[in-house]
């Protein structure tokens, strides 16, 4: 089955207004003539106006950074689907490896969080991934399959169809550690089984990214694995 692929770039805590015209603009030029793959951009919320403003109607969507589980209420300080519908977003990240473990940010909220994006028309950046002592202990498939429980029992996993996943080793974040593009393989195709025992259509066509440290001198390795898209 064929899947389409997906570069997102999301800025985490940075930029200025100036940083982000000149970002969108340098990927509205660079996207021109590009087939076969989307690129979605997540710039922070106060930021989200002006790359829509400079994206218009390219080949570039906007993404947001995470999104409130509440619909509307007296929740100050966060998002709502709405508003982020509103700002013209066609993606949001959610239980980035960040908000899983500085904010808490349980798998089940995670799953709320995508499943009332996916119900506003907005496609939901599913995080995966395990930290540095999983990976050691060997128990990375372990983590991964606790982040995508609330997604593989029963009808949830219906939200898979419409959401992305990505896989980000937590340990090759910043750190300056890269996973290879066999190790990342092993965890996308294990991602992968895994839905295929509930749904193997979600499993075929699902896109599931690889978020680590990508650069000019890996991203070919990695984007040639079978499972990496």
């Amino acid at each position: 089955m064929q899947r389409r692929g997906l570069v997102v770039g999301n800025w985490k805590m940075n930029g200025s207004i100036e940083s982000a015209r000149d970002l969108a603009q340098k990927l509205v030029i660079g996207s021109r003539g590009l087939t076969g793959t989307n690129i979605a951009i997540c710039p922070p919320h106060t930021l989200l106006h002006v790359v829509a403003a400079e994206v218009g109607d390219s080949a570039v969507q906007l993404g947001a950074q995470t999104v409130s589980e509440f619909a509307d209420g007296a929740y100050t300080g966060e998002t709502a689907v709405s508003m982020l519908a509103e700002a013209g977003c066609d993606f949001v990240i959610v239980g980035h490896s960040e908000r899983r473990h500085l904010f808490v940010e349980t798998s089940d909220v995670v799953a709320a969080k995508a499943t009332i994006a996916l119900a506003a028309g907005i496609t939901p950046i599913i995080c995966v991934g395990e930290v540095l002592e999983e990976r050691q202990n060997g128990a990375t498939n372990e983590a991964v399959a606790a982040q995508l429980l609330p997604f593989t029992q029963g009808s949830s996993v219906e939200v898979l169809r419409g959401a992305v996943i990505a896989y980000e080793p937590v340990w090759a974040i910043g750190t300056g550690e890269t996973a290879s593009p066999e190790q990342a393989q092993a965890v996308h195709y294990f991602i992968r089984s895994l839905i295929a025992e509930v749904d193997q259509g979600i499993a075929d066509t699902a896109r599931i990214l690889y978020g680590g440290s990508v650069k000019p001198d890996n991203a070919a390795d990695l984007f040639r694995m079978a499972d990496i898209d």
